[in-house]
């Protein structure tokens, strides 16, 4: 079966990019990041206004919290890396190009809104915040699919339904109504921006079958969350997991799974021998998924047995 070039499933699929653009916008709430920000809290900062320098006291969020919440924004961070990526694949035109632009501005205001709430309550270290959003965002972002247009749907599909689950998490586990408000209405934006890019995939595998199941499978086996880069991660997303924020199992059964399950992954038809590999690659994937997810969590079990027994 021939393969469809990027560019036939560019204009192809740009009639589904309309329909879905106007969708988003139906749905879309506008909403402003000044408004979830308790600004009254503020106080000024040491330096050329000679206010009081950040301790850690002036934090009342747990280590974790505000690990994820440094992890999130540091992701956010990384915005104009990602236009980057999708301006490029996507093109400045059409109902491609308006959605570029529409969901850049979207994305735009989470970064805004969470840096403003953490300078404002004092959760976490100015200072060291800024230096790893220097280095972060010098280094910029590139994910391994960024040349394909079908992988990069594929990608972000997954990519932001787990950092809607992400920013849900942490705005839970920070024990503040505030935060947890800012960071539900940053997650309704993501859960949007998921179903967009979750149905142009789906008009791809109607398209273009085996192309699509093969982008799904590749990226699936390789994925990994866009805060790859941060210095410390891996330390970083050990601390979180530990904490239920995002952790293996969430991964396989709130991300992976359901968006497998809304493209009905396993009844596809039209595959070629390609296709249905790639398909077995998922289910194994899945599989395997769910193994280790099970060993996490017996370890995070046997972890938090020995620290009660301690305490």
């Amino acid at each position: 079966m021939t393969e469809l070039s990027q560019t036939a499933l560019l204009l192809e699929l740009e009639p589904v990019v309309a329909k879905n653009l106007d969708r988003h916008l139906s749905m879309a709430k506008e909403w402003f990041p000044h408004e979830y920000v308790p600004w009254s809290e503020g106080r000024t900062f040491d330096g050329p206004l000679g206010g009081d320098a950040w301790s850690e006291a002036d934090s009342t969020l747990s280590d974790v919290a505000r690990t994820a919440l440094i992890v999130n924004l540091l992701t956010e961070d990384n915005l104009p890396s990602y236009h980057h990526q999708i301006a490029t694949l996507f093109g400045p035109d059409g109902a491609w190009g308006t959605w570029v632009g529409r969901w850049t501005a979207e994305e735009g205001r989470h970064g805004t809104a969470i840096r403003d709430y953490l300078t404002v309550t004092r959760a976490v270290d100015p200072v060291a915040l800024e230096r790893a959003r220097m280095v972060h965002m010098t280094a910029g972002y590139s994910n391994s699919h960024d040349e394909s247009m079908l992988r990069s749907l594929a990608y972000v599909s997954f990519q932001e339904l787990a950092t809607r689950i992400s920013h849900r998490n942490t705005g839970r586990a920070t024990g503040d109504p505030t935060c947890e408000a800012l960071l539900a209405r940053v997650a309704a934006d993501e859960n949007l921006h998921m179903v967009f890019y979750r149905n142009l995939l789906a008009a791809a595998l109607e398209l273009a079958p085996n192309q699509a199941m093969r982008a799904v499978a590749e990226v699936l086996l390789d994925f990994q969350m866009p805060g790859v880069g941060i210095e410390g991660f891996g330390r970083k997303s050990v601390a979180i997991a530990l904490a239920g924020i995002y952790d293996l199992r969430q991964h396989r059964d709130e991300v992976v799974a359901p968006v497998l399950r809304q493209w009905d992954v396993f009844n596809v038809a039209g595959l070629d021998a390609d296709g249905e590999a790639a398909r077995d690659q998922i289910a194994a994937h899945l599989d395997d998924l769910e193994r280790a997810a099970s060993r996490f969590e017996e370890k995070r079990d046997a972890r938090a047995a020995r620290l009660a027994a301690r305490a």
